[in-house]
């Protein structure tokens, strides 16, 4: 996805960056190749690829930080999510990181990846410590207002301690819920499973994203194939790309700073 095409001229790296690029990859455990489709192609992009909106999973998810998004600051993203029909889970993710700078009982620690999402343009690499609910309990926290460490194994509450600058966990604000529609398809013509993701934010603006994930080995065949199948059925590469993440954790701070203000 990362490559030019004559029919939409996306994004290049550089030398430098594309030295770097491939060296990230290899001390990663998987690669996510990702898209953001332009508002004004999404509706022919659905169409093009058999997109079926009724097969989405929903999803809810909470993020937290302060205000001013100290965390954020420091690379680290606090995010709980309520799945359809799944349940929940959490994640303490670092990003960006580089991986062999990472402390390599951490990297074997359950539930700990380190994966490069690479997208037009540019990649971060970033890990992440995730942790699946045995029942459901992310609304419980959030409605009854309930200390937000509950919603973290120890682990995770170990790596928080460790990179969030004194930080304390239970009293984050909750930056959310941002709703989620999920949908795994695999198109005609494509061998592999893609993922769309639809973010439904508060003020009615969104972002569709397309994802593929693949073993860090298989990463430049599968993105030149996934870039010639996109290319083909007209979507446009070379659009600008936006970060689901970052709008939303944007979005809420500026909420609450307006909220502390009045």
């Amino acid at each position: 996805m990362t490559m030019s095409t004559e029919a939409s001229a996306a994004p290049r790296l550089d030398e430098g960056q594309f030295a770097e690029l491939v060296h990230t990859i290899r001390e990663a455990d998987s690669v996510e190749l990702k898209l953001t489709v332009a508002d004004d192609q999404r509706r022919s992009a659905v169409a093009a690829l058999g997109m079926d909106p009724l097969d989405a999973q929903i999803r809810q998810v909470f993020f937290f930080d302060t205000p001013s998004l100290d965390l954020d600051a420091r690379g680290v993203v606090v995010r709980a999510r309520r799945v359809q029909n799944k349940g929940d889970d959490s994640v303490v993710k670092l990003r960006p990181v580089v991986p062999s700078h990472l402390d390599e009982a951490l990297r074997a620690s359950p539930g700990f990846g380190v994966e490069v999402d690479a997208m037009p343009g540019g990649f971060v690499c970033s890990a992440s410590l995730k942790h699946a609910h045995k029942r459901a309990s992310v609304r419980t926290v959030i409605n009854e207002e309930l200390a937000l460490g509950g919603l973290f194994s120890k682990h995770q509450r170990r790596l928080f301690d460790e990179y969030s600058g004194g930080l304390d966990l239970d009293e984050l604000e909750v930056l959310g819920p941002i709703f989620v529609l999920k949908l795994k398809f695999s198109p005609e013509g494509y061998d592999r499973k893609l993922v769309a993701e639809l973010w439904l934010y508060p003020d009615s603006s969104t972002i569709l994203e397309l994802s593929t994930k693949c073993a860090p080995a298989d990463a430049f065949q599968v993105a030149a194939e996934t870039r010639a199948f996109l290319t083909e059925r007209g979507i446009d590469l070379s659009g600008e790309q936006q970060t689901k993440t970052r709008k939303a954790l944007e979005f809420f701070a500026k909420r609450l700073r307006a909220g502390v203000e009045q």
